[in-house]
């Protein structure tokens, strides 16, 4: 999709032609290998086997060259190099490596930086096997205001950017800013602060068939930046986390409803099955599922619907990841390591029917469309991650077959001396085909 063209077109209209597109192939788009998680309005999805994992990793410190790269992992069983690093790409910068999005025809790859606020964005079309970084967007923060770049969630021609803090006083009140595929900022939506809204922000989800965009929240800079067990001992900094949710009309962009959901509700996923019309979030201080539909009357609520382990124990969830049929969950909790199947088929009532400890400390999750592979990274945030042994840094495949995880590989990213493995997306040689 050429950019010339969303140029000519309000954001509402651009948005208002997608989601008709969108509603009519949705159900009909063929079975492909690929993120679960990605935004509707990626209209050309890897077909088969994935090819390449791309992992945005934090850099460390005396830990090879100690800057944030883009790694690629062979992961096509079928090759020589299957479950090797094959590419890295270093970023010379350390600036709190975190979240990645494709744009919209999957020809470029947006990642950011949490502390820095770069915006670095990767050619991952020309040689999906080497990506190529071409172009860095350095003044986010001078444009927008805005501190933190954490989703990059793809819209038509353009690229949504959901920050986490501000660049006045680093703490919660955030927002979103709207670039186009060029890497031109167009402009801010600010997270609401009135009639019940805190400001923060931290995930974006939509649903084109609703005209809704669903967004989380977290906390602040100077939260995230923070020593985990100094926070924890903070009893003020401990007050300062998101406790809402926002649905937005879609085409106008603006905030309808705010809905109370205590403790951090960080990654929105909307059912991808055709018709359904909700959305389930995992509460990170809470540890709890939360399933945001619309009630009888018509309108958006947010309902606790289960517990994520022990909720005493504060195992931390911090991913999640739906599958394609919109009937399970995977859930990872970064401080037991422990990766959770949820069965999904009663939104209004998930069970939990497997677990495995995948890792000390459990961070991103990411399956395969088919539903067969499922991908576990270990780092949350430099400042974050676990003392000691227990600081692991991987990467790991394991194979579902819809009763047990089995590790295929592992690649330990400090040996490698590659630094913290984070955020997870696919690539495949067929993307060299995409228009």
């Amino acid at each position: 999709m050429a950019n010339s063209y969303f140029g000519k077109y309000s954001l509402a209209a651009t948005l208002s032609c997608a989601a008709i597109l969108v509603c009519g192939t949705f159900a009909s788009r063929p079975v492909a290998a690929d993120e679960t998680c990605n935004s509707p309005y990626m209209s050309n999805l890897i077909k088969g086997q994935e090819d390449f994992a791309y992992v945005w990793t934090l850099g460390v410190r005396g830990v090879g060259d100690g800057f944030d790269k883009l790694v690629t992992v062979d992961v096509n069983p079928s090759s020589k190099n299957y479950g090797k690093v094959i590419a890295t790409i270093s970023v010379g910068a350390r600036g709190e490596a975190h979240h990645t999005g494709f744009t919209d025809d999957r020809r470029f790859l947006w990642a950011g930086g949490l502390d820095d606020n770069k915006i670095y964005v990767f050619d991952i079309h020309s040689d999906p096997a080497r990506p190529k970084l071409i172009k860095t967007i350095s003044d986010f923060a001078g444009k927008s205001g805005l501190v933190g770049p954490h989703t990059f969630y793809a819209l038509p021609g353009r690229m949504l950017v959901g920050a986490l803090s501000n660049s006045k006083d680093h703490g919660g009140a955030t927002g979103m800013a709207l670039y186009n595929n060029k890497g031109e900022f167009l402009s801010k939506y600010n997270m609401p602060t009135t009639q019940g809204g805190d400001g923060y922000g931290y995930d974006i989800g939509i649903n084109p068939a609703m005209n809704a965009l669903l967004t989380s929240s977290f906390t602040g800079w100077n939260n995230y930046m923070m020593d985990f067990g100094k926070l924890l001992k903070d009893p003020t900094a401990m007050k300062h986390f998101g406790n809402t949710m926002v649905m937005w009309n879609l085409k106008t962009m603006q905030p309808e409803k705010i809905m109370q959901v205590p403790g951090a509700p960080l990654e929105v996923r909307w059912s991808l099955k055709d018709g359904d019309d909700w959305a389930i979030t995992a509460t990170a201080l809470t540890s709890k599922l939360w399933l945001v539909k619309k009630d009888a009357r018509g309108e958006w609520q947010a309902k606790d619907v289960g517990n994520i382990g022990d909720p005493a124990k504060v195992p931390l969830p911090v991913d999640i990841s739906i599958s394609a049929d919109g009937k399970g969950l995977w859930v990872n909790t970064f401080m037991d390591g422990m990766t959770r199947y949820f069965d999904l088929r009663n939104p209004e009532a998930p069970k939990e029917i497997y677990a495995k400890h995948t890792g000390a400390q459990a961070n991103m999750v990411s399956q395969s469309w088919d539903g067969k592979r499922v991908y576990v990274s270990s780092s949350l945030l430099a400042n974050w991650d676990k003392k000691g042994a227990d600081d692991e840094q991987f990467l790991k495949l394991f194979s579902w077959n819809g009763k047990q995880l089995q590790e295929q590989w592992s690649l330990d990213f400090y040996k490698l001396k590659l630094g913290r493995a984070h955020h997870i997306k696919f690539g495949a040689k067929s993307s060299q085909d995409l228009s």
